[in-house]
């Protein structure tokens, strides 16, 4: 029995998220919900993440924490008159994407530090889906943000990191909403 190219990739971004459940303990889930951009054209985006215990790196004060996410992002129906610019390419604007990654999240400051709120996370991502923002089945995703005690904010850039053509990525804000397990 063969199974075709997509299921894989759907079995193998469930898979990365269910082999970190068993670290519950100290987890952070954040649902998260925003506005995509595709050159200037938007579409609704959705965000589950998790983000686990945390860790220093060695004697210095950052420190990192496992960080998972699921998202979806809806596709676009691009106006006549901008379909000048898209039209010919190999992948459409009108696919949904779901999305998996998993990576660090990493912050800088002792605790009570103002700054300390603030983080960069880094994710390599398997996707479903193909489109002219998101056009191979991998992507980088890379957020900064803040993150209070209930809700976040977040800026996220998701792109393949220039390796595949077209590469004209996904830049979203998000706000979310934070439960700490």
């Amino acid at each position: 029995m063969h199974l075709p190219a997509k299921s894989l990739r759907v079995a193998l971004a469930f898979s990365l998220v269910s082999l970190a459940l068993p670290a519950v303990a100290d987890t952070r889930l954040e649902i998260q919900g925003g506005v995509s951009y595709m050159d200037s054209s938007a579409a609704d985006t959705f965000f589950v993440e998790g983000v686990f215990d945390e860790h220093r790196i060695g004697n210095s004060r950052f420190s990192w924490s496992p960080d998972v996410s699921l998202g979806w992002l809806d596709g676009r129906d691009i106006s006549n008159y901008d379909n000048y610019r898209y039209d010919g390419h190999r992948y459409s604007t009108r696919d949904q994407i779901w999305l998996a990654a998993g990576g660090a999240r990493i912050r800088y400051g002792d605790p009570g530090d103002w700054y300390r709120s603030l983080f960069f996370s880094f994710q390599p991502a398997l996707h479903t889906g193909r489109t002219l923002a998101l056009s191979s089945p991998y992507e980088f995703v890379s957020t900064l943000g803040w993150q209070g005690r209930r809700f976040s904010v977040q800026v996220r850039h998701i792109s393949n990191g220039d390796l595949h053509r077209p590469n004209r990525g996904e830049t979203m804000a998000l706000l979310g909403v934070g439960f700490d397990l």
